[in-house]
């Protein structure tokens, strides 16, 4: 089994946590607008938060306020996860480490997902991608055969890929990957995915790292959920690649929760319906 390394986005300074961590006190589900882009194919698309059906046609909800659901991300660096501690802390979701390319997974990876729904929590599995080891198809396919399922069970949150800076070579952010490229790459992952497991994935990245790697395609926004990272800020800020919207927002490396800190663009209820797929 491969050993884990630490992803470039664990590696946010504690000062700029700490500043987002206090921004949030007004943060509401507003700032980042309507939570069903309008015009979405919903046939082909997994619903976003609020959408009561994938073909349901809505347009556009109310904006929400309040602070939204808090939620969290781990690997096998948390190692053994005090659950309950966690939901008393405010957790109601969870993403959890499962694979890296084909042949890697994270030997905390049962326990820690099992841990979580038996604390409350809803959480789901994510892939850590490597485009530079194996085509996105097989990638998909090893991520769900060891823990990237799912279930309308409205426990479980679609399976989710982490594409992002290459934490093994500060030179080749883009892993040598072209643009078009790594697009055909993102598409076969989410082929594969959706063919085996019935969801699209979320697909968690930055914005600077899609525009510079992607060419900021706009292949993805229409079916897929985004999952942004900024840290340090009191918003998300600018979305990449046609996204209007964005499902969940990791704002931080350090917080109440272990692991990353994240937010969901909802109430519970709609993150429940968004966890169903319905």
């Amino acid at each position: 089994m491969a050993r884990e390394r630490t992803p470039a986005r664990r590696r946010a300074g504690a000062l700029a946590a700490a500043t987002a961590v206090l921004a949030l006190a007004t943060v509401t589900t507003a700032s980042a607008g309507p939570l069903v882009p309008p015009g979405g194919p919903r046939a082909a698309a997994p619903p976003v938060p609020g959408a009561l059906s994938v073909l349901s046609g809505l347009s556009a909800l109310p904006l929400l306020s309040g602070t939204p659901p808090r939620g969290h991300d781990v690997s096998s660096h948390q190692r053994g996860v005090d659950w309950a501690a966690a939901r008393a802390r405010g957790a109601r979701f969870v993403y959890v480490k499962a694979t890296e390319s084909t042949g890697y997974r994270n030997p905390y990876f049962s326990g820690q997902y099992s841990g979580a729904r038996a604390a409350g929590l809803i959480r789901g599995a994510y892939h850590f991608a490597r485009p530079d080891r194996s085509s996105g198809a097989e990638q998909a396919a090893y991520f769900v055969r060891h823990g990237g399922g799912w279930r309308a069970d409205g426990w479980t949150l679609p399976p989710a890929l982490d594409i992002e800076y290459n934490p093994y070579d500060a030179k080749h952010k883009c892993y040598r990957v072209g643009k078009a490229r790594m697009v055909r790459w993102i598409r076969s992952f989410s082929d594969e995915v959706k063919k085996r497991t019935g969801r699209r994935p979320v697909i968690y990245t930055t914005t600077q790292w899609w525009k510079m790697c992607t060419g900021n395609s706009r292949a993805f926004s229409s079916s897929h959920a985004l999952w942004i990272a900024r840290h340090g800020t009191s918003r998300p800020g600018a979305l990449p690649g046609g996204w209007r919207y964005w499902t969940f927002w990791q704002h931080a490396v350090k917080g109440r929760l272990p692991g990353d800190q994240d937010l969901f663009n909802g109430s519970l209820s709609r993150l429940r319906i968004f966890a169903r797929g319905h």
